[in-house]
């Protein structure tokens, strides 16, 4: 509705914006994230650590990841989840890239930071056995967001919580 509201000129101007950005920007040939680039900025950066992949289904989960200023290694986007009521199967989505880029690069850890819906957690056992045979698959804890009651939280969610605890500093 804003939008009907704004001057034609503002509207065709954010319309052309908006065709210039798609033009511009594709996915990193390495990693799949957006780019204006053949290369994204966090592949192309040194001080990245190789030694990990963190897989994610699309691009915000880098922006958001990237947001934490926790991680410090490369990512992989696959393009979405496995998902056969959308006719989205392994073939649609930047599997069998992967699967070549850990058996090339051998890093010591591949992440698996795909969301735990029932897609999400499909495509996390398959892509977890396609690449245990090359490298140590670990994925990411899920739980209670920070200030959440545990009256309130699924029983799912309890038990990720109690899966991904850790010891005390």
């Amino acid at each position: 509705m804003h939008i009907l509201k704004r001057p034609e000129a503002e509207v065709e101007a954010l319309a052309q914006a908006l065709i210039e950005a798609k033009k511009q920007i594709g996915l990193c040939k390495e990693c799949f994230h957006l780019s204006a680039e053949p290369v994204c900025e966090i592949c192309r950066n040194p001080s990245r650590d190789r030694s990990t992949i963190c897989v994610v289904a699309d691009s915000r989960d880098v922006i958001a990841l990237e947001k934490t200023k926790e991680y410090k290694g490369k990512y992989h986007v696959l393009g979405g989840v496995i998902s056969p009521i959308d006719g989205i199967g392994p073939e649609q989505l930047n599997i069998q890239a992967l699967v070549r880029r850990v058996s090339q690069q051998q890093p010591k850890e591949v992440i698996l930071a795909i969301s735990p819906s029932v897609e999400g957690e499909t495509t996390t056992l398959y892509v977890g056995q396609l690449l245990k045979p090359f490298t140590k698959v670990t994925r990411i804890a899920f739980g209670l967001p920070v200030g959440g009651d545990l009256e309130y939280a699924d029983e799912v969610t309890l038990a990720r919580a109690l899966e991904g605890r850790r010891e005390l500093d």
